[in-house]
């Protein structure tokens, strides 16, 4: 009975202390692309207008050890990046930092969330948190989810306000070359 309880308690602490490292490993598995730049497409439906017909870039660009940026390219438009941070509480945020062509913030821009929990090396989701929702009318309830894996990356998005959901996938597995760099 001991050598069972003994077993079950270092599963669960294995299990739990696995659970708690999510973050970190995702991280890592999305360093192992810095500085390396990916083609995407949107794979929902309806692709919207300012998307359509344009490349889609996402170039992992800065890997410092808890936070990471990745711009995202939509054509010639430069404005938007992905800021994935761990914070202190191990908890991962994810902020969409757009500017303008000037390199200045536009007036919407650091919105986004954190994870509940550590997540998997594999998903993270990110609620809108409270800055998106007094920034963003009706992106309080929106809901960010990333995926990760040794072929695919991708960038998903659920608005409250619509039916839809908004998925970006990018190929991992075939590095571009790419001269552009975020605003």
């Amino acid at each position: 009975m001991k050598k069972n309880l003994l077993c079950f308690t270092l599963l669960l602490a294995s299990a739990i202390a696995s659970a708690q490292d999510g973050a970190k490993e995702f991280m890592q598995e999305l360093h192992k692309h810095c500085h390396k730049a990916y083609q995407g497409k949107v794979v929902s439906s309806p692709v919207p207008s300012d998307f359509k017909d344009k490349e889609l870039i996402m170039y992992v660009s800065s890997c410092e050890p808890n936070q990471i940026k990745v711009p995202f390219f939509v054509g010639d438009d430069l404005s938007r990046t992905w800021v994935f941070t761990i914070k202190e509480d191990g908890k991962l945020e994810l902020k969409h930092d757009h500017r303008l062509s000037d390199g200045t913030p536009d007036d919407v821009t650091m919105y986004g969330g954190t994870t509940s929990h550590s997540g998997s090396k594999e998903i993270q989701f990110f609620p809108a948190d409270e800055h998106t929702n007094q920034m963003i009318p009706g992106a309080g309830a929106n809901l960010w989810w990333v995926t990760l894996d040794g072929n695919t990356f991708s960038y998903n998005l659920k608005r409250v306000t619509s039916q839809g959901v908004f998925n970006v996938v990018f190929d991992l597995s075939k590095p571009i070359e790419t001269d552009k760099r975020a605003w």
